[in-house]
């Protein structure tokens, strides 16, 4: 529906929520192509290859982390498939291995 009035706040909220259920959708349709799930505390990931590295300079411990072949939760993004990521952060970091299901025959 086009109109062509100021947008509401219930215009907004709605489009948000059809957003946000669109990308569950999605990450419940990719989650079971990927082998870690990958937490940070700005952005969520799956991936089929993480490297975590601790590293330290001046005092200060920190996270390097590099994924590749992954998928990003963010409603925002026009592309959420990427092929790597680097995030280097001094908050906590939590990396998951998926278990998948065992493949029927």
């Amino acid at each position: 529906m086009v109109h062509d009035g100021p947008v509401s706040a219930e215009d907004l909220e709605n489009y948000e929520t059809d957003m946000e259920l669109a990308l569950y959708r999605e990450y419940r349709d990719v989650v079971r192509l990927f082998a870690y799930v990958v937490e940070t505390e700005r952005r969520f990931y799956l991936a089929n290859n993480v490297d975590l590295q601790v590293r330290s300079a001046a005092g200060e411990v920190y996270f390097e982390l590099s994924l590749s072949d992954a998928w990003v939760w963010d409603v925002y993004r026009s592309k959420r498939f990427v092929k790597s990521v680097r995030v280097v952060t001094f908050k906590d970091v939590n990396v998951e291995e998926l278990v998948q299901a065992e493949l029927e025959l």
